[in-house]
């Protein structure tokens, strides 16, 4: 059984139904043609309002954010130079 979670990423209401996403879960519901696996391209992903004991600060690869109805999430995408 699922439950829907409505959540925000960069500005946009977005609905999933993990209560866990992982780091590339996350960049790919900011930008769905992101590719991840494209080493010029950085992305960072800064959270609020999460469940759990970190409900702010930054989300790193490799990492998971427990989230919650309206936790705001924000990715940033970068080109290393």
């Amino acid at each position: 059984m699922s439950h829907e979670i409505e959540i925000v990423v960069n500005g946009k209401q977005k609905t999933v139904e993990e209560k866990e996403l992982t780091f590339e879960e996350v960049v790919k519901l900011a930008y769905p043609d992101a590719n991840l696996t494209d080493d010029t391209k950085l992305y960072t992903v800064t959270f609020k309002r999460a469940n759990g004991h970190k409900p702010e600060g930054e989300l790193l690869k490799g990492e998971t954010l427990k989230i919650k109805k309206e936790t705001v999430i924000n990715v940033v995408g970068t080109i290393r130079s």
